[in-house]
């Protein structure tokens, strides 16, 4: 209420300041014929003003900001497959009977193009890996998330990730994940239904994560080829993977 008053107090300032000057106008040089030709000119120049200003530099100035947020959550992404996603991708991938159908999907090349990351990004959103968590360390797994606890919170206070959804049901499902790794006293012995439970928790995140990492690893071809290079060199969807550049 009280910022509606504040308008209309503002609008009556103005038209008042306006009619004001017109006023004056009209008193100095009595000519009020003048006076209405600029005003209707004026007038009629208003729409393409409005069109100018809020239509067309407000979507170049909102795009620019988009853009530079893109920027900044994209190296917000880059340090989290750094720390935490790049060594999940090979823990987890474990998991999966069709692992080897994964590898196929997902194994990136020096040469691969937009329709390439196209196709392997709608299989990642269409992914059921049914996981079997037995198949892999669950005491490792757990130490290694439960290292990465503070980090993975970090992620979640940015505010910046509420622009970025794909990304926040990542860091959610990983979190997830790792609570429930860290609140079981042990992960040995545990009973077939609690192992169903965890699989279902990998399931989740592995989902998400190899999406958002094909993303990534396309917006690193396109921006920055230098990392690009070294990824398809060391992501662990191939046979033997290395840095050095053979």
């Amino acid at each position: 209420m009280r910022r509606y008053s504040t308008f209309l107090i503002l609008t009556s300032v103005f038209v008042a300041t306006s009619a004001l000057l017109y006023f004056i106008h009209y008193l100095v040089f009595r000519d009020a014929h003048h006076i209405f030709i600029y005003l209707l000119g004026d007038l009629a120049f208003l729409p393409l003003e409005v069109f100018l200003v809020v239509i067309v530099i407000e979507r170049i100035l909102v795009h620019r900001e988009q853009q530079a947020m893109l920027q900044k959550l994209n190296m917000v992404i880059g340090s989290f497959f750094s720390e935490v996603g790049n060594e999940l991708l090979q823990r987890l991938l474990g998991c999966f009977e069709k692992s080897e159908e994964i590898c196929r999907r997902c194994a990136i090349k020096a040469n691969w193009t937009r329709a390439d990351f196209k196709k392997a990004m709608a299989w990642a959103h269409d992914f059921k890996g049914e996981p079997d968590c037995s198949r892999i360390d669950l005491q490792n797994l757990r130490a290694f998330l439960v290292q990465k606890r503070q980090f993975l919170l970090a992620l979640l206070e940015n505010p910046n990730l509420l622009e970025h959804e794909r990304f926040t049901d990542l860091l959610w499902a990983t979190f997830h994940l790792t609570e429930e790794l860290e609140l079981r006293p042990s992960v040995v012995g545990l009973p077939q239904a609690d192992l169903r439970h965890i699989s279902s928790d990998i399931e989740r995140v592995y989902h998400h994560l190899v999406a958002e990492w094909l993303y990534y690893v396309e917006h690193l071809k396109t921006s920055y080829p230098f990392l690009f290079s070294l990824v398809v060199r060391v992501h662990p969807f191939q046979e033997h993977p290395s840095p050095v550049v053979q």
